[in-house]
């Protein structure tokens, strides 16, 4: 029987990245893998939705809204199963980018449903036909998307009339009527996505707001941009019951209704903890998520969870700091995850941007707060590239401590600066030391500096 230092279960960002990382600093890993590398982030997720996402936006500009800056084209179609096919020459080349870097790395991958046991003091892994031991185990079985136990939801999934948003992801027809229930981001991205190529969507949510425990009022103010292209929203409001073409639901204590040719059922996901032999190993698990501490330490020595099954935080690049914090403890140093600067992205034209607290966790948690918010006018590139909107730059700061908790952010390149919010709030780095730092001109990132001097 082989053994390993170090024994990953998943494939997706949190489990190669872990097992990438474990390898480089000289231990011994085997990563088990049941279906495909990459997880969900590659294959269902992140990835494929950018692409789509992408294509979505080069077909608005294509259209007619590159017109007022002297650009203009003629009768401009879109061929979705042109463009599900790029998401998945995407996919497959970014997949097997993943392979080529597991092996340089050394680290060996079995394929297989794993079964965990003990015998003798040793953790057992057995994947397909082969048993291998590990001094240590980490579980990154990642989630998948939760199918509520409403009416007609189990004859829908059967028939392909509702679809998950792993099956969405491989849909070849564009939907005349599509109706998705649940307004968190991935919810929120198909919508911007179909009614961008030509769906009629509606957007049922449960919740009196939509994108989750983001900042409200940003929130807000993505959905008012997504009515404007003619997404309907319906908040507040309760699915009863989906047949017959109808999506039944209550809202103000009424019943209503929306006519669907596909339902998206994105309400959300739940860690897959369901994991042979993992109760057996007396591992504690709370609401469905494999319970960790700062060091993603388990109940259990020896065994460690990251990534989407402990249910803490269901980002990819959570997972991967997650990783680098469990293989740290393995090699005896002292690395604890922080989730104080977790960054999340919508990716719709245009994005939304968060990190750390928002307004209303800062105000539940009674800590003295000031907000300093400006319009994304007042960045020069964003006007010259976009024209005015209605886009912002929300900061969230300790009043005594003068540092940032909080960001919330929409306009263009939202994605690719809100890192340097979390740097900022990471760190705890004085505003005064930030407003002496030279940001470069023009770029929609110098907004950070003209919030701090509202």
């Amino acid at each position: 029987m082989k053994e390993f230092d170090v024994i990953v279960i998943g494939g997706g960002p949190a489990g190669y990245n872990s097992a990438e990382y474990a390898a480089r600093h000289g231990l011994s890993v085997l990563l088990v893998e049941k279906a495909k590398l990459g997880g969900t982030c590659l294959n269902v997720g992140c990835i494929p939705t950018k692409a789509l996402l992408y294509a979505a936006k080069m077909y608005h500009y294509a259209s007619g809204a590159g017109e007022p800056f002297g650009v203009s084209a003629g009768p401009v179609f879109f061929d979705h199963a042109a463009a599900v096919e790029k998401k998945n020459e995407v996919v497959k080349t970014l997949v097997q980018g993943v392979a080529s870097s597991l092996r340089q790395c050394k680290v060996q991958v079995a394929e297989g449903e794993a079964r965990l046991s003990r015998k003798d003091g040793k953790l057992l892994v057995t994947a397909g036909e082969e048993t291998y031991a590990g001094r240590n185990l980490i579980l990154a079985t990642g989630s998948v998307p939760s199918v509520p136990p409403i009416e007609g939801v189990k004859e829908g999934l059967a028939s392909g009339e509702i679809l998950t948003s792993n099956e969405i992801m491989d849909l070849k027809e564009v939907p005349g009527k599509l109706v998705i229930v649940g307004g968190g981001v991935i919810g929120f991205e198909m919508a911007a996505y179909f009614r961008e190529i030509g769906s009629e969507v509606t957007v049922i949510e449960m919740l009196d707001k939509v994108l989750g425990a983001n900042d409200r009022e940003v929130s807000r103010l993505l959905q008012k941009e997504m009515e404007k292209k003619g997404v309907v929203f319906h908040l507040s409001s309760s699915v009863t019951k989906i047949a017959g073409g109808k999506v039944v639901f209550q809202k103000d204590g009424k019943e209503e209704s929306a006519a669907y040719d596909k339902v998206l059922m994105c309400v959300g996901r739940r860690p897959a903890s369901q994991i042979e032999g993992l109760k057996e190993l007396g591992v504690q698990i709370e609401r469905g998520a494999v319970v960790t501490d700062e060091y993603m330490r388990t109940n259990v020595p020896g065994i460690y969870a990251i990534g989407d099954v402990n249910g803490k935080v269901m980002l990819a690049h959570v997972g991967y700091r997650e990783g680098e914090a469990a293989v740290s403890h393995i090699l005896g140093k002292k690395d604890p995850m922080n989730y104080d600067a977790i960054c999340g992205v919508v990716y719709t034209n245009p994005e939304a941007a968060f990190v750390g607290m928002s307004e209303e966790q800062a105000k539940a948690a009674g800590i003295d707060y000031t907000v300093k918010k400006v319009s994304i006018n007042f960045s020069g590139r964003h006007v010259a590239e976009n024209g005015m909107s209605s886009g912002v730059c929300k900061l969230i700061l300790d009043t005594k401590k003068n540092i940032i908790l909080g960001a919330a952010l929409m306009s263009s390149y939202a994605s690719e600066y809100v890192y340097a919010l979390a740097l900022m709030i990471q760190n705890k780095i004085p505003a005064e030391a930030i407003l002496r730092t030279v940001f470069p001109h023009p770029t929609v990132c110098e907004i950070i500096r003209e919030a701090l001097l509202s």
